[in-house]
């Protein structure tokens, strides 16, 4: 029996908003919690198989399976999918787990493309620490492949979909696992129904092909009865490192005793640091309000930062800032030397001397403040010109 829309479970507690997915042997829901008012995904299986003579079997693990999930949302895991709950509805047993939002990585390499190599790796080490510790419970998830890891908005990974009632296959079934996705799963899950833990590693691996490539993995079936060949994922994107060219073929080796032996070593193989292009990297563009760059200018302009400073755009470019005020004073200061000595009568050529002495002056604050060649000419330039300007002052009012 399926459930429609508006259907109320343990006494209006949840009520069945839409189906989610119908595999071959479970029915996937959003329902909404209504007490907290939140969605949340509840699994039954599918009652037609109830005939089948293994169904008995099929239950229990069901609830077996259920519980050690719940016991695992005792101590929440950051991308494991949190079981709220595990009843039974009439005859249906019923698994209650947190609704993930955000987009599958299905979704996600539709929308975008090929992902960046460093984002997928993070994403799929996440989705690999969360199968070490389902692992360690004594489980195998068996459908870790790009619709069942979803991608939050935070950039978190969560493994959802644990497929309980995908763990045994009824008599009543062909002995093809047709519950298992056939691009990214081992021929031994499909063809035997393995529940060993390589076949994990397999589909995250496959999972890791398709998010760096934006291309499906050829049929594991394929692979092993008509020989076809895996394409290296290097061979689709060269810009794919080494390192990850190799942990995806190490983990997708068509023999399971071929693949890493346990899903830490397979992680180790994939513990390297992917470079990051720099297409990938988003270089912030300051743009200086022009308030703030007037109110900069002037403070420039007024002395407050030593003349010579360096306002540098780039490595190649400078840009110098002639300063006024410095230059006004050293004009006067060189106009009353110039006046001075030729009050006391120093001959011309002392006058002259200190011309020169101003060029050296000059040469001086080159060398000691960085200043460009140009400001130096103005410089010398001032000087001269305030010495010349003090001799001219004085023959004028005395000019015998």
């Amino acid at each position: 029996m399926t459930w429609e829309k508006g259907q109320k479970l343990q006494g209006g507690k949840y009520v069945i908003e839409q189906i989610l997915g119908k595999g071959g042997f479970g029915i996937t829901y959003r329902a909404l919690q209504v007490n907290l008012n939140r969605p949340v995904v509840i699994k039954t299986p599918d009652e037609y198989l109830n005939h089948d003579p293994e169904y008995d079997k099929f239950i229990e693990r069901f609830i077996a399976e259920g519980q050690t999930l719940a016991r695992l949302s005792q101590d929440p895991h950051p991308h494991i999918v949190g079981v709220i709950e595990l009843f039974q509805e009439g005859n249906t047993h019923c698994l209650v787990m947190e609704f993930v939002p955000g987009e599958n990585l299905f979704q996600a390499v539709k929308r975008r493309g090929a992902l960046p190599e460093a984002e997928i790796v993070t994403c799929i080490r996440q989705i690999g620490e969360a199968l070490m510790v389902v692992h360690q419970a004594g489980l195998v998830h068996r459908d870790a492949h790009p619709g069942n890891i979803m991608l939050r908005s935070n950039g978190k990974a969560v493994l959802i979909d644990f497929g309980i009632a995908k763990q045994i296959i009824p008599a009543t079934q062909s002995s093809t696992d047709k519950s298992a996705h056939e691009r990214f799963a081992p021929y031994e899950q499909r063809y035997r129904g393995s529940r060993d833990p390589r076949v994990d590693i397999y589909c995250l691996a496959a999972s890791l092909y398709y998010g760096v490539t934006g291309q499906n993995p050829t049929n594991s079936l394929a692979r092993k009865l008509d020989n076809e060949r895996l394409i290296p994922p290097q061979e689709l994107i060269s810009s794919i490192s080494k390192e990850l060219n190799q942990a995806i073929l190490n983990g997708m080796a068509l023999e399971a005793k071929d693949r890493p032996q346990s899903m830490q070593s397979w992680l180790k193989i994939l513990n390297y640091k992917p470079q990051v292009s720099s297409s990938e990297v988003e270089v912030p563009i300051v743009v200086t309000p022009p308030q703030v760059e007037e109110f900069h200018r002037k403070e420039v302009i007024h002395g407050k930062y030593r003349s010579g400073i360096e306002y540098t755009t780039d490595k190649k470019t400078k840009i110098k800032i002639i300063p006024w005020l410095w230059l006004i004073s050293l004009l006067l200061f060189h106009t009353l030397m110039s006046y001075i000595l030729a009050a006391s009568h120093a001959p011309f050529w002392a006058v002259a001397w200190a011309m020169v002495w101003a060029g050296v002056e000059a040469m001086f604050w080159l060398a000691t403040i960085d200043l460009d060649s140009y400001i130096f000419l103005i410089v010398t330039g001032t000087s001269n010109l305030g010495l010349g300007l003090g001799w001219i002052v004085y023959r004028l009012f005395n000019p015998s």
